[in-house]
């Protein structure tokens, strides 16, 4: 995994925020990427963005909480690349309230998009990842180790998929899948309806979340950095 030129990533959520900014260093770095979203006309307009070369972007609409749209995305990709390489399950969502007037449907919708899509992700894309002993990245949160109030969904979809990445990681070091988990903390990101601006400055930025995914590419490959805590260098005043 060291010569990254070529390979291919598929990334969830990677019309905009933490799967863009990671679609962007990837692509800069002579990878080749397929970006989804819940909607095409997001995907298509974030894959325009990125790179006016269709041999090196693929757009396509998945919504991660169904194992079926992301068989069929998966297959999308590798028809289109021939391979894959690395996984980036980075699609979230994020319903805060306290227990009391959380409602089913936020619940249901965060634990589906946060905990279940990455299992669907990773289900669709294993037998891939085998064949190039590949990489799954996936995008937790600092909130999967710290809980807070009105985040019940939230932490717990988290912390569900802290314990999830780092329990397929022992499953799949022995086909020659590496697994890591990032847990970011504050990133200037359209997340929870947000629309980034000047204030945002002290921020994690998303170009940062994909230095870091090209940094896990290039680590030597003895070695596995498994969980990650990235956070800000100093907090907001």
């Amino acid at each position: 995994m060291n010569n990254i030129k070529d390979k291919v990533a598929y990334i969830t959520g990677g019309s905009k925020g933490i799967g863009y900014g990671i679609a962007k260093s990837l692509l800069d770095n002579g990878m080749r990427v397929a970006v989804t979203s819940r909607t095409m006309s997001a995907a298509k307009k974030a894959a325009a963005s990125l790179s006016k070369d269709p041999s090196r972007v693929l757009a396509i609409e998945s919504n991660v909480s169904s194992l079926a749209a992301e068989i069929k995305a998966l297959k999308t990709a590798i028809d289109h690349f021939g391979q894959l390489d690395v996984l980036v399950a980075n699609a979230g969502v994020g319903h805060f309230s306290a227990i009391d007037t959380l409602s089913e449907e936020d619940w249901k919708e965060t634990i589906d998009t946060n905990l279940t899509g990455v299992f669907n992700s990773v289900k669709a894309s294993i037998d891939a990842l085998k064949k190039s002993k590949g990489y799954i990245i996936t995008i937790a949160s600092l909130a999967g180790i710290n809980f807070f109030e009105t985040a019940a969904a939230y932490n717990a979809s988290k912390f569900g998929l802290v314990g999830f990445s780092q329990a397929i990681m022992l499953d799949l070091r022995k086909y020659g899948i590496k697994v890591t988990t990032i847990m970011p903390g504050s990133v200037a990101t359209h997340f929870n309806n947000h629309i980034p601006n000047d204030a945002d400055g002290w921020k994690i930025q998303p170009e940062d979340i994909g230095q870091m995914v090209l940094d896990l590419l290039h680590m030597n490959p003895r070695t596995l950095p498994s969980k990650i805590e990235v956070r800000p260098a100093i907090p907001v005043k």
